[in-house]
This record gives C-alpha cells, structure tokens and sequence, in this order.
C-alpha cells in the first residue's frame, strides 16, 4: 500500500486587480485605451460607473468595492461635480464639499486599499496637462475641454474619437505622459481649504507600486 503523494501545491502568482470609480464614459475610455496600448501592464484595470452619478453614490461604490478582491480602488472624482452640488445645496443643507471631505478623510484613515484621485475640474484637465504647464482654475469642465481644442485639435467627447483604432486618446497624449505627470505633480494635493484650485492626482495613478516601474 503506496501512500498517496499530496499533490504538489501549486501557488498562482495573481495580477494585481484594480477596480477604478469614475462618473463618466471619458473615463472608462480613456481607462480602457490605456490598458489596450500598454499590453505588458501585469495589472487588470477594470472601471466602475455607478448607476446614479451622485457624489454619495461614488462613495458608496468605492466602499463597497474595497472589500472585495482588488488589490486597490482607485476613486477618479471630478471635483466639478462636488462644486455644482454645493452651488445647488438648498441653504442649511449640510455642504457637499463637506461631505466629499469627510468621504475622503473616512477612506483615508480606514481603508487601506483605497486611493482617491481628484481632478478639478475633470478628466479634460489631465489631458491639458500632456501640452501645457498651468494652474489656471476652470469652473466647468467646457472651459478646460475649450482650452485642450486648441492643443488637440478636433477634440471631441464621444466614442470614436477616444477610441478609434491607431489613433485613439491614449495614443495622442502618451508621446506627453511624462511632462502631464510632472505638471500634475507640481500642482500639489487637493486642499479642502482651497477647492477652487487647479488640481490633477492622476499621478497617483500612474505611480502607484503596481504601475510606477511600468511608466518610469
């Protein structure tokens, strides 16, 4: 009687999983587009919309992500959207830009896998950013969308430009990744004091662990 050999544990090397909260289409395209032209990035980038684009319902998505099986959860928030809540906040509501603060300042300290990324006005933003060194402060997401045009002509929110093929928005910006990096960068962190300011985190992407030696 052969005593039968324990199979050999086999122990599969996981990618790192992202899930990535966004409240817009742009987003997941641009998302999408990143990992069809990066095809040796070992991390799956996988983008969430919730159904109600609400403020609080992003939150609630990102919690509710964080504790399943990703290894982080990117929340990608247009500070736009916070300040047009905040605008529309009946008087004596408590302020939107408030509660964002204590969204952030709850997944900071209490869940660990969670980064979130602010851009202000929006995506629109971070590409301007591929072209051009500033900290001019758009209030809508059009006025950062009108200055991108004349950098990257023909621009246009829709499907077919953000991801046609050989050509698609990943592809027109990357030649400028690095100088949209630095130039995020240099414009600091979000300031709850301050939530008029330029802003663009999406380094914290771009740098994370999991993708840093990638876009050195």
């Amino acid at each position: 009687f052969k005593p039968m050999r324990k199979p050999k544990k086999i122990a599969h090397k996981t990618n790192p999983t992202f899930a990535v909260v966004v409240d817009g289409e742009t987003e997941v395209w641009y998302l999408q587009m990143l990992k069809r032209n990066e095809r040796d990035i070992r991390v799956s980038i996988k983008p969430e919309i919730p159904n109600k684009k609400s403020v609080e319902e992003q939150y609630n998505l990102v919690c509710d992500l964080s504790s399943k099986e990703f290894t982080k959860v990117f929340w990608i928030i247009d500070l736009d959207t916070v300040i047009k809540e905040e605008n529309e906040a009946p008087k004596g509501k408590k302020s939107p830009l408030k509660t964002f603060d204590e969204y952030k300042t709850n997944l900071s300290k209490n869940f660990s896998n969670v980064v979130v990324v602010v851009n202000n006005p929006c995506l629109e933003f971070w590409f301007l950013l591929h072209f051009e060194k500033t900290s001019k402060y758009f209030d809508t997401c059009s006025g950062a969308e009108t200055q991108l045009t004349k950098n990257l002509k023909n621009y246009e929110k829709t499907q077919k430009f953000f991801t046609k093929q050989n050509d698609d928005i990943y592809l027109k910006l990357k030649p400028n990744l690095k100088t949209a990096l630095n130039n995020s960068i240099a414009l600091g962190s979000f300031d709850k004091q301050n939530p008029k300011k330029a802003m663009c985190e999406m380094e914290l992407l771009f740098q994370s662990d999991e993708l840093k030696n990638h876009f050195e």
